[in-house]
């Protein structure tokens, strides 16, 4: 016959679960050991029934008054049914009678986190980091780092895991978590000599190369970030985190080329993501390869249906062709998602003065200074979109409400001035012109652009004249 130890241990605990129904029973004595009581606890809590649990807790304490192992056991399952104020007395207990064990002191935060007494969870912690050594002093620190999280002294959190890595610099769960808290802090300077210090002693620690990559990225030294990133790959070829940071940084220096590349990689290594689809796209369109911009703005948008702002961007590409109908057909669907957006409306309005459809643009535009009256652009091309459409004396009203709206910019003094002209309030438009260039001479370009026949008036040539005069004395 084969030996078989699970069947083994199942009928020893099938015994000895017999033989606890027959003490709680008052029957023929029977001698239940210390760790057979724990294995009895053990077996409740993991069929969940907590209360029996509990009750085997207090029939092994009354046999072993002395056992804090027991008084721990009771104060967990004390814990697990949410009575926490009952919990702390017999954790008390416990630490007179063995202060060595770890778990006393994390239940004993869990207890006071619970109850919402977070300082006392640290002071415990903190009072009992220096009686340890070893593993036993990690455990505590990432305790004690969590319950920093908890009350929001991130600062702490940054600190506690600086210590378990100065105890194991190649501790795999700090290494992960001080990236995050690095960043979070601002502690960027700081984490670049502690990962300095650890690549110093461990140099093929990929970890460590990455997150000394991050911190320079966190003060903007890109290139410093991608050597890093690019040793942390030397050692880890497949870490794509490192890869995607990498290009991000290359975006960063504007360097787009080499940032596809290396996106291209994250793609290959990783299951795709709309985030490294869209990147990818950001950087052909700042290329001006509007079709490549496109492909992986579709293909980010298929994976994520409900960004509007992709679609929009989508959009943009075929307007940067000027292929207006396309532009709108995308507008049309990113609207459908978001109609109260004002850069939606304002692309549409483009499209449709572009196309010469004036009235169906005004509305557009019209839809943009109402949802951002301070917005600059949404006046200025409502005005222009006004003046194009021949109803100048529309524009004169709203030119008005623009330079109040937006904090009087010189802009519209000068548009102000074209529509008067239009008017053929020539007097009124010269006045309004010098005024204008007492403001801002540079933006007279804006002012020929909305009708450049305007050069044809000697008057507003003079004006202008006089103006180039001054400037060049």
């Amino acid at each position: 016959m084969s030996y078989n130890p699970y069947r083994q241990d199942r009928d020893e605990l099938k015994e000895l679960l017999q033989q606890y129904d027959n003490l709680k029973k008052g029957k023929n004595f029977s001698f239940i050991e210390e760790e057979s009581f724990e294995r009895i606890i053990d077996y409740y809590d993991e069929k969940e029934q907590l209360a029996l649990a509990l009750q085997a807790a207090e029939y092994g304490i009354e046999q072993y008054v002395y056992s804090a192992a027991l008084l721990l056991r009771k104060a967990d399952i004390l814990i697990a049914l949410k009575k926490y104020a009952e919990a702390l007395p017999i954790l008390d207990k416990a630490e007179l009678l063995d202060r060595r064990d770890t778990n006393l002191y994390i239940l004993k935060t869990d207890a006071y986190l619970a109850l919402d007494m977070q300082e006392k969870a640290a002071a415990v912690l903190e009072a009992a980091i220096d009686d340890f050594t070893g593993d036993e002093k990690l455990d505590l620190l990432f305790e004690l780092a969590d319950v920093y999280d908890d009350y929001e002294n991130f600062e702490k959190v940054f600190d506690c895991l600086v210590m378990v890595l100065d105890i194991e610099p190649n501790n795999e769960e700090a290494l992960y978590k001080i990236c995050f808290w690095t960043d979070f802090t601002g502690r960027n300077e700081e984490g670049i000599k502690l990962h300095q210090k650890i690549i110093e002693g461990f140099p093929f620690n990929e970890l460590a190369w990455f997150n000394l990559g991050a911190a320079y990225q966190g003060i903007k030294l890109y290139e410093k970030a991608i050597d890093a990133y690019q040793y942390a790959i030397a050692i880890e070829e497949k870490f794509d985190y490192a890869l995607r940071n990498m290009g991000d940084a290359y975006i960063r220096l504007r360097k787009y080329k080499e940032a596809i590349e290396v996106l291209e990689k994250v793609l290959e290594l990783a299951r795709p993501e709309d985030v490294i689809y869209e990147a990818i796209g950001h950087c052909y369109d700042r290329l001006n390869d509007y079709a490549n911009a496109r492909f992986y703005y579709k293909k980010a948008s298929h994976l994520n249906t409900s960004d509007s702002q992709l679609i929009f961007k989508i959009a943009c590409t075929y307007m940067n062709e000027a292929q207006w109908t396309s532009a709108i057909k995308f507008l049309e669907t990113a609207m459908r998602m978001y109609k109260q957006q004002p850069d939606f409306n304002l692309a549409m309005g483009q499209c449709y003065m572009e196309l010469n459809k004036l009235d169906e643009a005004i509305i557009y535009f019209g839809n943009v200074v109402r949802l951002k009256p301070k917005n600059v652009n949404g006046w200025l091309e409502l005005l222009k979109c006004l003046y194009k459409a021949t109803l100048f004396n529309d524009a004169l009203v709203y030119v008005d409400f623009a330079y109040e709206q937006t904090e009087a910019k010189p802009i519209f003094l000068y548009y102000k001035s074209a529509t008067q002209f239009a008017l053929g309030k020539s007097k009124e438009g010269l006045l309004q012109l010098d005024i204008a260039m007492t403001k801002n001479p540079k933006l007279i370009k804006k002012f020929i652009e909305l009708n450049p026949s305007i050069l044809q008036n000697q008057q507003v040539v003079d004006v202008i004249a006089r103006y180039k005069k001054k400037k060049s004395i």
